[in-house]
């Protein structure tokens, strides 16, 4: 990418955060007021950073093991419901960079997940009004619990079948929501790949100082 680019120069990402914005205003919130709620400032955000034109900046393009995963991730997603995402995520494939956001690794989640973002103060789309980005799971993978402070989190499911604190399963399509400080653990199914799309919602300060960190003692981290 040139020097210099804005978000209105490489159209891909534009509509990329288009198809976020049509899915918090599509999205079902199943009669809660608070998810709901959250939908709205989701898409909002995504209208504001839009129009604000933002710089686009790039990182290393770094891949990870999990990322061997992530073709049949795709390809599951095109089949099913949430197949313009998907689309519009390969778009922009070759500019990504997957990162563990942790400074040490469990060494049972470092071949099992990784994560992209798209918008945020940290780029590629440079924001401080909200995070948005991808996160992949291999097959078999466990997340362990964690907490988000003082941020609202949502995941779309893309691909794949997921559970969190083993509440039920959240198919291609569902949205899972997270209030700030709530612990939540997400397991993947014994035999696909899981493909997720986050946004984090909150406090400016929030956003940019989120620090991802697993805890033994059940301490809200991120």
């Amino acid at each position: 990418m040139t020097r210099g680019s804005t978000l209105s120069d490489i159209p891909d990402w534009t509509y990329l955060l288009q198809e976020f914005q049509e899915y918090y205003r599509r999205g079902k919130a199943g009669g809660s007021v608070k998810i709901r709620s959250h939908q709205r400032a989701v898409r909002e955000a995504i209208g504001k950073v839009v129009d604000a034109n933002p710089p686009l900046v790039f990182g290393s393009g770094q891949t990870l093991p999990v990322t061997a995963h992530l073709k049949r991730a795709l390809d599951n997603g095109r089949r099913g419901p949430t197949q313009t995402m998907v689309r519009a995520i390969e778009s922009v494939l070759p500019e990504l960079t997957w990162l563990y956001g942790y400074e040490k690794v469990p060494r049972t989640l470092a071949k099992k997940y990784a994560y992209a973002e798209f918008t945020g103060p940290n780029g590629p789309v440079v924001t401080n009004r909200l995070i948005l980005g991808i996160v992949l799971f291999g097959p078999k993978c466990t997340y362990p619990a964690h907490a988000h402070d003082g941020l609202t989190e949502s995941y779309y499911v893309l691909s794949g079948a997921v559970s969190e604190n083993d509440e039920g399963v959240y198919a291609p399509g569902s949205l899972i929501f997270n209030p700030p400080g709530r612990m939540h653990r997400i397991t993947v199914s014994d035999t696909e790949p899981a493909l997720l799309a986050y946004a984090w919602h909150g406090p400016e300060q929030k956003l940019a100082q989120q620090k991802m960190v697993f805890t033994r003692k059940g301490k809200n981290t991120s």
